[in-house]
């Protein structure tokens, strides 16, 4: 939020981590991508806040695909509930353009493979359903600096490499 002011307008910022309900507030007016939508919640606020800006926030549905339990998202049957229930298509800020998920971190690449596959299956099967006009199948966000080149193999049409171009982060004690 602090860099946004201080950079050339026409950059395209996409939101790659966990959001926060009380914080879509402050990144409605200017994000092009959510990536990691794990709740219809999160959903709705995005919708208030993007009428609130007259726009419509292109989001991503987080699925779970990790063994891990730190990673978040809906698995597969809640997404499918979500676009089943038609709570989605009556959202008039939102736009679903497809789905985001992260592979559990181990050096297990046949795992990293093949929880990749499975979200590439469920997309595809999600793509050829009949979908509501604010939902289509067109990006599909899986893979880090560490993956990348497996999520492509998979199907990925977005990467988040961040750690490969600006390095690793330093913690945030405050």
């Amino acid at each position: 939020m602090e860099k946004q002011p201080l950079l050339p307008a026409d950059i395209e910022w996409h939101l790659v981590g966990h959001l926060q309900r009380n914080k879509v507030k402050h990144i409605a007016s200017f994000v092009s991508l959510v990536h990691a939508v794990d709740s219809f919640r999160l959903l709705e606020e995005i919708d208030k806040q993007g009428g609130k800006c007259s726009r419509i926030i292109p989001c991503l549905l987080q699925v779970y695909i990790a063994t891990e339990e730190t990673k978040f998202g809906m698995d597969a049957e809640e997404v499918r509930s979500l676009i089943r229930a038609g709570n989605v298509e009556k959202l008039r800020h939102v736009r679903i353009d497809g789905l985001m998920g992260m592979a559990s971190l181990t050096a297990d690449t046949s795992q990293v493979q093949a929880e990749f596959h499975g979200l590439k299956i469920f997309f595809d099967e999600l793509k050829a359903s009949s979908l509501p006009p604010n939902i289509g199948m067109k990006e599909l966000s899986m893979g880090m600096s560490g993956d990348f080149e497996i999520a492509l193999k998979e199907g990925s049409t977005l990467v988040r490499i961040g750690t490969a171009v600006f390095g690793e982060r330093k913690p945030n004690l405050g």
